[in-house]
């Protein structure tokens, strides 16, 4: 049974240690670079989790992360709305789940803070992850946006709503 914990400040070297990881494993998912990251120090890393909601997925008690996720409000976003960013999980991990249980801990989360959509931008190639959150609820809104890193790819932004109790 995948375990979604949110990762406090003083948990900087997980967050840095499988960001890293996933940065090295799927560069192409990410706008930001595994050289950027790797010269961050630990200030950075705690800024990251002080100033947004980190969650990591293990597939066991005690065991080492397998998925990373993280919520913010992003700039420029409705009040109600949270932005889903780097979301990944390992290769050797993926198809079990885990990708769903880290988006279900987001929208709960957000749905705790009052947020009624939860948005993202994913890579257009990127057909996995985009029937990932096409199975969770996600729908394409009809923006785009060129790729951070890529000009000749762009991303897709989506959004979710969610259920208030």
């Amino acid at each position: 049974m995948v375990r979604v914990e949110q990762l406090s400040e003083d948990e900087w070297q997980v967050l840095r240690d499988i960001r890293l990881r996933a940065l090295w494993q799927s560069p192409q998912a990410f706008g930001a670079s595994l050289a950027r990251d790797q010269r961050f120090q630990e200030q950075h890393w705690r800024m990251r989790l002080r100033s947004s909601q980190w969650f990591v997925a293990r597939p066991g008690l005690g065991q080492e992360p397998v998925g990373l996720v993280c919520m913010i409000a992003e700039p420029g976003s409705p009040v109600d709305d949270r932005h889903v960013v780097s979301l990944w999980v390992d290769p050797d991990h993926r198809s079990q789940g885990i990708g769903r249980a880290l988006l279900q801990r987001v929208a709960d989360e957000a749905s705790d803070v009052g947020a009624t959509t939860l948005s993202l931008w994913v890579a257009d190639d990127n057909d996995a992850a985009r029937a990932l959150y096409e199975g969770f609820g996600f729908a394409a809104t009809g923006a785009s946006q060129p790729h951070p890193r890529d000009a000749a790819r762009s991303e897709l932004r989506f959004e979710c709503g969610l259920m208030r109790a």
